[in-house]
This record gives C-alpha cells, structure tokens and sequence, in this order.
C-alpha cells in the first residue's frame, strides 16, 4: 500500500466523511489518518467515501476493543476494499483509562490477540503509536511501523534512528495556516492545553530538553512553535520537511484553527507540499 510523503489526520468528530475524504483525495494527499478513537466499523465510512486513498485509524484504543472482535472487523473491511485500510493501534492515557497499566504489556497482548484471531491481521497492515524506546522496539518488532503523536522532529529522528530503517515511521503534525504569529499561537495553545495534561506526552516531551516553564501556561513559544508549527503554507511545508529530513517516511497533517471542514488549509498545504 503506497502511503506517499503527506497525509491528513482528521477527527471522526469534525465533518463529513462524504466531504472531507473526497476533497484530501483529491488534492493528491496519500492517506486519510482518522483520530478521535476509531472503531474499524466506524472507519468504513471513510473508506467508502473515497475512491483510492487508504485510510488508517490513528489510532484505536486497545483498552476499548477485544482483539479478536478487531481482528474479524478488520478481515471485513479489508475483503470489501482491498488495499484501503490500516490498522492503527494506540495504548492512550492513563488519565483517560481507570486501569491503565503495564501499557507495554498490554500492547503486546493486543498483537498477540491479533495474530491468533481466526483471521490473523497481517504485520504490514497494522501499526502502533509509540514514543518511550520499548515501545517503538515492539511497534518495529510486530508492525509496520509507528504512528507519533504530539511531538516535533528530534522525536522523529530518535525513532528512525530507534527503529532502523525498515520501520514505517508517520508522525502527526498539528499546523496552523495562519501568518500572524499571536492570532497563530493562540490557536495552538487552545488545541495543546489538553495534550499539556496527559503524563505520556509530558515525560516525553521532556526528554527532549523541554522545561517545566515550556509546559506551563499553555506551552511556550519554543514547544508551541516546535510541535505545532505556523504561518504561511510554505513556512509550515518548511517545518514539514523537517521531519521528513529527521527520517520520517510520511507525515500527517492536522489543520487548527478553521473549522471542521477546513478544505482552503489542505488545498494551500497540498499546493506547497505535493
């Protein structure tokens, strides 16, 4: 499945699958990622709304899906559309799951729940959000690959350099269309101030030299500009290329800031991405 350089991640919550999926695919964009905790039964609108592009759930939650239940979902709606769909696994967060625990662990028993269903889901047509190093090594070990979230590019460099070269590597990257740098950023600290609360993305973003003030108040201007980037489509297609320098293989676009249907920031992010 050719996934290409440049997506788009879109919430299931916001618009229209019969809208949004035609006008990305297009504009020439080579995946439809779909966030806000997808079922596979509730990707398939998406999929049906488009004629080629693949869709991928980014992610679903493992704490909320039986994997066998997946897994025979999954055998469905790849034997329907060929080719169109991946399978997005995530773990989520602890402040949004009461029995969060050993979230490796768990990860890894979703795999294997994956494999000894009736219809197995093939390593190539599934991946797994990571950001610590032992759960990249599971997602490079019984995946495709990985699907980053809320992260800027020494992230992405770390995991190609963590996975090796073999492991499809597919950051998410919040943007926002937008030239005035204080309209721009406050858009981004709006969308950001719930990500600023979940441990999982906190201690990751530490990691990578940022500070207790960067966390605080929204994020700073340096977090805020590194993880979401702004301004002109060609300034943001800057920011992009940065990751695709840093090793990623393809990179999903999320547009802030202009509504639920925000086709003019996927048709000027194409124009200076594709």
């Amino acid at each position: 499945m050719e996934l290409g350089r440049i997506g788009i991640w879109h919430s299931r919550r916001k618009g229209d699958p019969r809208v949004i999926v035609p006008a990305v695919e297009q504009l020439g964009y080579g995946a439809f990622w779909l966030g806000g905790s997808p079922s596979v039964e509730q990707a398939r609108a998406y999929v049906e709304a488009g004629e080629r592009i693949p869709v991928i759930t980014g992610i679903l939650n493992v704490w909320q899906h039986d994997p066998a239940d997946v897994a025979r979902d999954h055998a469905k709606l790849t034997s329907d559309h060929p080719d169109r769909f991946l399978l997005g696994i995530g773990i989520g967060h602890p402040e949004a799951t009461s029995d969060y625990k050993r979230p490796l662990k768990t990860t890894r028993e979703f795999f294997d729940g994956l494999d000894a269903a009736e219809t197995p889901v093939p390593k190539d047509q599934r991946l797994a959000a990571a950001l610590g190093p032992r759960m990249l090594d599971l997602a490079a070990e019984r995946s495709l690959g990985t699907h980053p979230y809320f992260i800027d590019a020494q992230h992405t460099r770390f995991a190609r350099e963590r996975m090796g070269a073999d492991a499809l590597v597919a950051p998410e990257v919040a943007v926002v269309v937008e030239e005035d740098p204080e309209t721009a950023r406050e858009i981004a600290r709006a969308y950001a101030a719930s990500y600023l609360q979940l441990s999982n993305y906190t201690g990751n973003l530490r990691k990578f030299g940022y500070t207790e003030r960067d966390l605080e108040n929204g994020g700073s201007d340096r977090l805020i500009d590194a993880v979401i980037p702004h301004g002109s489509p060609e300034q943001i297609a800057d920011a992009v290329r940065t990751h695709l320098e840093a090793g990623a293989d393809h990179v999903c676009l999320q547009p802030l800031g202009h509504g639920d249907e925000p086709l003019e920031d996927f048709a000027a992010l194409a124009k200076a991405l594709l």
